[in-house]
């Protein structure tokens, strides 16, 4: 007789060395039965996850993060919250509404039952769209009407962990130069503009007073903090587990000790589903292990020989038509070493204070690292085909322009550059997973898009079918 996969496989090598690190403890001291229908059936212990774990320790817990990514949450898990709303911050509502809510959420029994096209961990059809909505305030509505929420589509999460190392980097730059603005400024006794590039990227100016005071209206496609936030379509997370603390209350009703809580709440069970210590910061780790190692897409070879020819020919044009001054063939990064928790998680995450030391999760372990392209310099070629930056690429009223909502203070029009790696086996395309082909979305572009857009839609038509020929190479693995 087949379950879906639980916490009491065979340990495997990896393992027996992981439970002498790991404690694990049955949820609410129960004795757990063979056909219990809990998921988990036990929770990962973060005390002893500190320091760089060795490799078997680090594919332990990966397996584990790949467990709880696949699993179907029910009931006895503490799926639901019939007492608390979407919101990243604790939030009350009352009582009353079904299960699932395709609305407002929760909208899914499993992470996997999104993130599985071409392979779990990938995206998802428009059947699996999302709805967010978000009040004056910034926390999301209790009971948001879908005519009145921004409705978006799964996007893979292969390469996340290249992603956030690399936006840990740049924001560390970004701080670097707004601190060397203050310092010139004290010195010069004299307002000192600087430019904010990282990694080759622009984000516009900072102006520093000498009494330390700035001017940030020159700030482009980031936050004034000038803190990176890669995740979410509109660049809104810090951080995977930022990210995952969310979306496990948003999408599961599955609530997270280190924000919801006691010591964060004052309540055992925030959510009034009569299951305390639903996801313990263990969980939530194995989950940001797995998806930190994730093999990042990398461009496949045609076997075809006119596809060959003419993907090598759409190459070039992706240059011509101004395609990469958003979306950057490969940004350097000087480390493969993720520490988790992360050094800039937000208020209700887990953070680098709150534990002994952070774990550190060296990715140049795993298999697929040692095939990143490298530069002269020996630093890591992420191949993203992104910036890492928010643009405006939707124009009002234009095929991209339907959202009316912020999102955290991010204008309606304004996204994150969409990562092209991976793109052929993402379909549908764009916010809302409603274009069906390359082309279309191509055509949907505007904004600071529009000159790329009009090159390509002016080029000849053997050409824009060179660049298709040449984007559907971006394949993921399991394709």
């Amino acid at each position: 007789m087949t379950t879906q996969r639980r916490f009491w496989r065979p340990l495997t090598a990896a393992g027996l060395c992981a439970a002498l690190l790991f404690a694990f403890a049955v949820p609410n001291g129960a004795q757990e039965m063979p056909w219990s229908e809990r998921a988990i059936a036990a929770h990962v212990d973060q005390v002893n996850l500190r320091g760089e774990l060795p490799a078997m320790v680090f594919e332990e817990l990966r397996l584990r993060g790949e467990e709880l990514f696949t699993a179907r949450f029910t009931t006895a898990d503490g799926v639901g919250r019939p007492l608390a709303t979407q919101a990243s911050i604790p939030t009350k509502r009352d009582a009353g509404g079904s299960m699932f809510d395709r609305a407002g959420g929760p909208d899914a029994s499993s992470c996997a039952g999104c993130h599985n096209q071409p392979a779990i961990g990938g995206a998802g059809d428009f059947a699996t769209n999302i709805f967010i909505a978000e009040a004056p305030g910034g926390e999301s509505a209790p009971m948001p009407n879908p005519a009145l929420a921004n409705e978006r589509g799964t996007t893979h999460i292969f390469g996340a962990g290249l992603i956030e190392l690399l936006a840990r980097e740049m924001t560390m730059d970004l701080h670097q130069i707004r601190e060397n603005a203050v310092l010139k400024a004290r010195e010069t006794g004299k307002p000192v503009s600087l430019p904010l590039t990282t990694k080759g990227v622009d984000f516009g100016t900072i102006v520093a007073s000498a009494d330390g005071a700035f001017d940030t209206s020159g700030i482009e496609g980031v936050d004034p903090d000038l803190i990176i936030k890669p995740f979410g379509q509109k660049g809104v997370f810090v951080s995977l587990r930022e990210f995952t603390v969310h979306v496990l209350n948003h999408h599961h009703g599955m609530q997270a000790d280190e924000r919801f809580g006691f010591a964060q709440t004052g309540e055992l069970d925030f959510d009034g589903d009569g299951v305390s210590g639903e996801i313990s910061p263990g969980d939530v780790s194995a989950l940001v292990a797995w998806q930190a190692g994730l093999k990042p897409p990398s461009p496949g070879v045609p076997e075809n020989e006119m596809w060959k020819t003419a993907a090598k020919a759409g190459s070039n044009h992706f240059d011509a038509f101004g395609c990469t001054s958003c979306h950057k063939r490969a940004l350097p990064l000087e480390s493969l070493k993720f520490s988790d928790p992360g050094p800039i998680n937000a208020q209700g995450t887990l953070s680098q204070t709150a534990v002994p030391e952070p774990a550190i999760y060296d990715l140049a372990l795993l298999e697929w690292a040692s095939s990143l392209p490298r530069d002269e310099n020996d630093k890591v070629l992420v191949p993203l085909f992104g910036d890492l930056k928010r643009h405006r690429i939707a124009d009002e009223g234009g095929p991209l322009g339907n959202e009316k909502l912020p999102q955290r203070k991010v204008e309606p029009h304004m996204f994150m550059t969409a990562e092209l790696w991976g793109l052929s086996a993402t379909a549908p395309y764009g916010h809302r997973n409603d274009f069906t082909t390359i082309d279309e979305i191509v055509r949907a572009h505007g904004g600071e898009a529009r000159v790329s857009r009009q090159a390509y839609v002016n080029a000849a038509p053997e050409d824009r079918d060179a660049l298709i020929a040449y984007l559907r190479t971006f394949v993921l693995e399991g394709e």
